[in-house]
């Protein structure tokens, strides 16, 4: 087996090369895949991550801030996963430690750590009893619901929104509220049993041992639960001398064969911390995507597709149209008549929801066939800064409408979108969408909402995305990628320049709404900064 040697005690093995020494036991051997002699190649793979700010606060920063690129190609399917790394190591080793220090060298956006003691199983009265009294074996593979655990590590590294649940050590059960967490680039997954089901260790990129020597941990471990979780000492030794230390010496020690990396001392060798960060750095360099370049020089010389909707350019539309796009506009009669714009929009958008047959009386006392929606709620999503500008048309003809928000932005370096920040209502994957930005003109922005949309379960033919000016390429771009999605739009123009401008166009809707000035190099659609 090829290893590299030793560095402060940073022992790395081949990717994925596992050692047949005996050290299992049987249990063990019931839980763990079978051992290979040689080397495998494995398949490295990433995303990203986020949901509630702040995600990390370190002793230097709040980690969270900068974009999530693309993690989708020009086809709208997901292309990268995250890249998963499962750090596991004897209760009270330093695991968590060793991944905060993980995340603050990474100094990458979309971090997510994922711990396993959210994952114990509901108890039942008998075994709250048991709890209670110190005699409950939390440190055994059966306390796990790795049921659970393998499905939301599986959805998170595909880039999907998951709930995860909230783990109450005091009660030793489950909150009534789960937290949700989106978008990882990258995920630490650490906990004691990490190493220990053959489906999850499927899941993990990199495999981290934390060897920490057994008296420091008892000493941690005593500290915590007295301090943190108001248990007492009595209690806290009768359980490590009766499930702790041989479930470690029986399911825990011998899983370290199957690490890539073993770190002794945690989260103090800071050596075995670099060679970790170096490896995820050159595995996320190997997974960058270029999802604008490839919109446009695709779908050129097409028929705009059905599921495009127009308003109809009558002299009222067109003239309002003058007004906006005539460069001379004063900024109030540019938000006046935008405005008339968004309500006509709006109102068509509306036009395409799902409607059924619905007889009511009149006051005169005579029965009137009418319609009513059917479905179960509207919610607006809009594209900050210049999405918002929509908000209030949709609200005027939508009573108690649900408002979510995504600020996107592109990399001045790279010229891609980047995902800044989302704040999407709950459940939002039973409703219908209308997901609005004032233009779209290569469609990349665009395509990046209804992805992050689609990332929480909302229902591709339930999106209908509505936009009050649109380049072609734009056009093609989200209805190619995403053909079940509605487009409504009141106008289409041909071209897009080598900034990305769409021809004639607009200009910059944000700044001529906000009044504010933007660089010479900003394009319509995604350049625009955030209204706070």
């Amino acid at each position: 087996m090829n290893t590299i040697p030793s560095y402060s005690g940073a022992r790395i093995s081949g990717c994925w090369t596992l050692r047949s020494d005996g050290s299992g036991q049987e249990s063990l051997d019931r839980l763990l895949p079978s051992v290979s002699t040689g080397l495998s190649p494995r398949k490295r793979t990433t995303s990203q991550c986020k949901s509630e700010p702040p995600l990390l606060r370190t002793s230097k920063r709040t980690i969270y801030t900068a974009g999530r690129p693309p993690w989708y190609n020009e086809h709208g399917a997901q292309s990268k996963e995250a890249f998963v790394i499962g750090l596991c190591g004897g209760s009270a080793s330093g695991k968590t430690t060793v991944a905060r220090k993980i995340i603050e060298a990474l100094d990458v956006p979309w971090v997510v750590l994922l711990s396993m003691d959210s994952f114990y199983k509901v108890l039942s009265p008998e075994q709250q009893t048991l709890a209670a009294s110190n005699d409950y074996n939390f440190d055994h593979p059966d306390a796990f619901d790795f049921d659970l655990l393998t499905h939301t590590l599986r959805k998170l590294k595909q880039g999907k929104s998951v709930k995860i649940p909230v783990y109450d050590f005091t009660t030793h059960g489950r909150q009534k509220e789960w937290k949700t967490v989106y978008g990882a680039s990258v995920i630490i997954f650490e906990g004691i049993m990490s190493f220990a089901d053959k489906k999850l260790l499927q899941l993990l990129d990199m495999k981290i041992f934390v060897d920490t020597d057994s008296d420091i941990r008892l000493v941690r471990r005593l500290r915590r639960d007295i301090t943190d979780r108001g248990r007492d000492i009595e209690g806290v030794i009768k359980q490590y001398n009766k499930f702790v230390k041989p479930a470690f010496e029986q399911y825990i020690e011998p899983t370290m064969r199957l690490a890539d990396i073993v770190v002794p001392r945690g989260g103090g060798n800071m050596v075995a911390i670099d060679l970790i960060v170096q490896h995820v750095h050159s595995q996320l360099e190997e997974r960058e995507l270029s999802v604008r370049a490839a919109l446009a020089s695709a779908h050129q010389a097409q028929p705009l597709p059905q599921t495009l909707s127009v308003l109809e350019s009558t002299p009222q539309v067109r003239g309002m149209h003058t007004i906006i796009r005539n460069k001379e506009t004063s900024r109030d009669e540019f938000i006046f008549y935008s405005k008339r714009l968004m309500r006509l929009l709006i109102e068509r958008a509306l036009s395409f929801l799902p409607s059924q047959a619905h007889v009511v009386q009149t006051p005169q006392g005579e029965d009137y066939e009418g319609r009513t929606f059917h479905g179960k709620r509207i919610t607006g999503v809009s594209i900050l800064r210049a999405g918002e500008t929509m908000e209030p048309a949709l609200r005027a003809v939508c009573k108690d409408v649900r408002i979510g928000k995504i600020l996107i932005q592109t990399n001045q370096d790279t010229g891609e979108p980047e995902l800044h920040y989302l704040r999407l209502p709950k459940d939002i994957s039973e409703d219908h969408v209308i997901l609005m930005d004032c233009t779209v003109s290569t469609g990349a922005a665009a395509m990046m909402a209804v992805r992050v949309l689609l990332d929480h379960d909302v229902q591709e033919d339930k999106i209908l995305l509505v936009s009050l000016l649109m380049a072609e390429m734009g056009v093609h771009s989200v209805a190619y990628a995403f053909p079940q999605v509605k487009i409504i739009t009141t106008a289409v123009d041909k071209k897009v320049n080598d900034l990305f401008h769409i021809i004639p166009g607009i200009g910059n809707f944000g700044d001529r709404y906000f009044g504010t000035d933007a660089p010479p190099d900003w394009s319509d659609e995604e350049m625009d900064e955030p209204s706070c």
